[in-house]
């Protein structure tokens, strides 16, 4: 209710929760290319649907999740997404 107060006064509301995961999300290591890479990945498309969904090349494909895992910390494609997912940025 506090919410709809503010907004029909014109006044901004941000709900603190959204706004701290936000601050998290800002936080990612990972460039945009990436993201969109995992992405695709987390939606559990293979490497050549990657590929021909972002125009790029396989071996790119396969680099730019050798470097997600790398930042992420991940061991695999699956852990980078969960480790992605649990801190908000995907």
């Amino acid at each position: 209710m506090r919410a709809i107060r503010q907004v029909a006064q014109g006044e901004r509301f941000v709900d603190s929760a959204l706004a701290l995961d936000l601050l998290h999300a800002a936080d990612t290591p990972l460039t945009k290319r990436e993201l969109s890479v995992l992405s695709l990945a987390a939606e559990g498309a293979s490497v050549s649907e990657i590929a021909r969904r972002l125009h790029l090349c396989h071996g790119t494909v396969r680099n730019y999740m050798a470097a997600i895992n790398r930042k992420t910390g991940a061991r695999n494609r699956v852990d980078a997404i969960r480790i992605s997912q649990g801190a908000g940025w995907l």
